[in-house]
This record gives structure tokens, C-alpha cells and sequence, in this order.
């Protein structure tokens, strides 16, 4: 209980444009004492943003316009100071992220790292990819200690409902990850796996630049894309300039035929028929001097288990969202350059697939 209101203020704030005209409220709040702790209070005004410079909803549109700008522009086009907005950024993640929390239940995880300030360090991001978007941000590597750091988060509870982790092949994320869920099955993700095959395909083009006269020279040279793409992304001319490629060079060819035949090792249900394709394409090597498919070869003998668990018709999961949030992280990376903010850079994440209702 209080003794009733001490005395009243008059207060502006601003509130949504209205075209191309700023919008101001003023207002009377009343300021109350308390008789409990002798503090002289200001009543709460629901509309009010935390800073009680804005209303709400004008804190909500700056965050809304952050999520398709950086902030610097945001504050230019509102008039804003760049620290005014990015601690309006920061609040509306925090109540994004509160109205739409993770679920309890996570059934199938993606693991992945991704590089900040241009590959001096990473972190790590996991998303549920039944609710597909990403949940959790952190680390200051790619170690087990800091992947250990999500399953501390997530608590043993939550861990235990995870079924299926994807992942690629690193050690310390495997491992962290069998030791907090151990109900978990590890997949790991195509788009790494086809990422080896397509460097030993690479480094088979540099082999064979380095062993072939200059006259075939000139067949190789300029054609790491045209070599390392689908068919189907290639142009008419592009499509040209493979046909002459691979003519000129038959190790190339045969490097480039079973690159392209790989992918069909996802399309098996069944995990013996996928393992008899495999020994067969592991044939082919034989006495094909390929060296480095011979390696990548070696590596997915290595991870078998990991790649074929695919094959269960449980396991069929979509496996192209990592890599698309990846690129997604990119943007919000190039967008928020010079922020070294670890907690904004992890809210920006987690909210990035959040759908919000906007004002106009």
C-alpha cells in the first residue's frame, strides 16, 4: 500500500512516424512515494520502451528495421544515435526471444561453427531442425569445452528427448555430443561430407595442372569453377568449356565422373545397398592414380557410421538448412561489421527465423 501519489511530471517521448512526420506524446505520469522503502517511485506505463524515451512500439519498428539494415542506416533514416539504436536492437531481440522461446522438447539438433572476425575465431551454432531455426550461440572455438557449453544450457532433461544430432565430421563435436545425449543418433551433414570430395576434386585439377605439358595447360587453367559446379548451374558456355576440359584430360574426366555419382549414396534407404554402392565406387579407384579420392575415401570409411545412420527412415531430415543459416549468418555478420558484441551477434542468430508482427 502507499499514502497516494506525491506529485505528477510532464514527460515527451516519441512514438511512430506518421509519413514523413515525427510523432511526439506528451503526457502526465504521476510519481509515488513508498512507505516501505521511502523511495519516491514512477508509476509503470505499459506503453513505455524501458528507456522511457520511446513508446513500445517505436522501439519494436527500430527493431524490426534492423533486422533488413544495419544499424548505422537505421539511425540515420530515424535520427537516432548508432548506441540509441543498437540498445533498442538488443531489448526487442531479448522480447522477440521471449515470446517465441526454443522448444522443451528438441528432437533433432544441426551442429555447425562458424567464423567471426575473419577466421581469427569461431563459435558455435546449433538449431533445431524440426522447428527449423537456430537456437543457441556460443563458445569462443570449436572445442568439446565449448560445445559443452550448449548441452549446459539446454540442461540434462532437455538432452536426453534429443534423437538425432547432424553434424560435421569434427571430433570434439561428436564426442561432447555422445557424452550429454545419450539417446542421440550422429548424422553428419552432406553439405561438409560433399565439401572433401569436392576439395580432392581440386587438388586432382592442381595435380594434374603441375603434371601435363603447356599445351593441355591451357585447357586446365581458369577452370576451377567450371570444374567444381553442377552441371546444372553451368551456362551454355560453361557446359562448353567442361565438354573441352574433360575431353582433353581423361584423369580429370574420371575424377569429375565419380565426384558428380557420389551424391546418389544419400538416395539409399536401405544401409547395405548403400554400402555395396560405396564398395563400388571405391572400385573405380583401383589403378585411377587419384590420390586425394583415394584419402577422401579413406575418411568416409572412417565416418561410415555417421553417414550411413542417414539411411534410417527416421534420419531423413532436411539437411540443407545449416547451410542455409550459414549463409544467413553472413549477412547478419557483414551487416553488424565492427560489432565485437557476443551477446548481440547470438541474438541477432536466434532471431533471425523468428516471424514477428510488424507496425507500419
Amino acid at each position: 500500500m502507499t499514502s497516494g501519489y506525491r506529485d505528477r511530471r510532464t514527460h515527451i517521448v516519441r512514438d511512430l512516424d506518421a509519413g514523413a512526420t515525427r510523432i511526439y506524446l506528451e503526457f502526465e505520469y504521476r510519481r509515488v512515494a513508498c512507505p516501505h522503502c521511502n523511495a519516491v517511485k514512477r508509476e509503470t506505463l505499459s506503453m513505455l520502451a524501458k528507456s522511457a524515451r520511446f513508446t513500445q512500439r517505436f522501439e519494436d519498428r527500430i527493431g524490426q528495421l534492423c533486422r533488413e539494415m544495419s544499424i548505422k542506416r537505421v539511425a540515420e533514416l530515424n535520427n537516432l544515435g548508432w548506441d540509441q539504436v543498437c540498445r533498442m536492437e538488443k531489448s526487442y531481440m531479448r522480447r522477440l526471444l521471449d515470446q517465441h522461446p526454443p522448444s522443451l522438447q528438441l528432437r533433432t539438433i544441426g551442429v555447425d561453427e562458424i567464423s567471426i572476425h575473419k577466421g581469427h575465431s569461431y563459435a558455435v551454432v546449433v538449431a533445431d531442425l524440426d522447428q527449423k531455426r537456430p537456437i543457441w550461440l556460443g563458445g569462443q572455438g570449436r572445442t568439446e569445452q565449448d560445445m559443452q557449453l550448449f548441452f549446459d544450457t539446454m540442461g540434462t532433461e532437455r538432452c536426453k528427448t534429443i534423437e538425432l544430432a547432424v553434424m560435421d565430421m569434427w571430433k570434439p563435436f561428436r564426442k561432447a555430443t555422445l557424452k550429454n545425449a545419450p539417446n542421440a543418433q550422429i548424422v553428419y551433414d552432406k553439405f561438409h561430407i560433399l565439401k572433401h570430395l569436392a576439395d580432392a576434386l581440386d587438388q586432382v585439377r592442381r595435380n594434374e595442372y603441375k603434371r601435363v605439358n603447356e599445351k593441355e595447360r591451357r585447357f586446365i587453367k581458369g577452370q576451377r569453377y567450371t570444374l567444381l559446379s553442377h552441371k546444372a548451374n553451368l551456362d551454355t558456355e560453361g557446359r562448353r568449356a567442361l565438354q573441352i576440359l574433360l575431353k582433353a584430360n581423361k584423369r580429370l574426366h574420371k575424377a569429375y565422373l565419380l565426384k558428380e555419382s557420389f551424391g546418389q549414396l544419400w538416395d539409399y534407404k536401405n544401409p547395405t545397398w548403400a554400402r555395396k554402392f560405396f564398395e563400388s565406387w571405391k572400385e573405380q579407384l583401383r589403378w585411377q592414380r587419384l590420390e586425394p579420392f583415394e584419402k577422401f575415401a579413406a575418411l568416409i570409411e572412417k565416418h561410415w557410421d555417421g553417414i550411413i545412420s542417414y539411411c534410417h527412415p527416421d534420419h531423413k531430415v532436411s539437411l540443407g538448412f545449416m547451410e542455409g543459416l550459414n549463409n544467413k549468418i553472413r549477412v547478419i555478420q557483414r551487416r553488424a561489421y565492427g560489432i565485437k558484441d557476443q551477446e548481440y551477434l547470438m541474438l541477432k542468430v536466434v532471431t533471425s527465423f523468428i516471424k514477428e508482427q510488424k507496425y507500419s
